[in-house]
């Protein structure tokens, strides 16, 4: 796969409509070409303890941020015609279904590709599959792991190498 483009979200709690950040990397001819990276406001708009924990980000990042709409709308240009790609890809795939419901958005049946999924078939005697550990299989350094971008970004270093 030479052309696609790797998405990651965080979220603000269990919702998987409360999308928070989202990090895009574009993949053309195999070579990365853009990215993108937004906080969002999420909906519904509170933060628990472990979601922050994970990612770092609370109300004080996102109070003053972009709706999911308006960061969508400068996101869909970008990946018009390619595949989506993200590590669990349920994860990211139900994130988007959840947040396009919430907005009342019609949602175009992207397609996902999971290099979680890959990994595991790939890459067998890994000691997990995590993000990170498939990323330093693949000779990718993730350096700020739960950032949107930087996982999306190792995420596409894995699809490079394994898709």
């Amino acid at each position: 796969m030479k052309d696609f483009a790797a998405i990651d979200f965080e979220t603000a709690n269990s919702e998987r409509s409360s999308v928070c950040s989202v990090g895009v990397v574009i993949v053309r001819d195999g070579e990365i070409v853009d990215s993108f990276y937004s906080l969002i406001k999420p909906e519904p708009d509170y933060y628990n303890y472990w979601c922050q924990r994970v990612h770092g980000l609370c109300s004080r990042d996102t109070d003053g941020a972009p709706v999911f709409p308006d960061v969508w709308a400068r996101i869909e240009p970008m990946i018009q015609g390619l595949p989506l790609v993200a590590h669990n890809s349920p994860f990211d795939e139900g994130c988007l279904k959840a947040v396009f419901r919430t907005y009342q958005m019609d949602y175009p049946d992207y397609e996902f590709y999971d290099t979680l999924c890959c990994s595991r078939r790939k890459l067998p005697s890994l000691a997990n599959h995590q993000l990170q550990t498939v990323a330093a299989a693949c000779g990718y350094q993730l350096e700020n792991h739960h950032h949107a971008l930087a996982d999306a970004e190792a995420c596409a270093w894995i699809a490079l190498k394994i898709l």
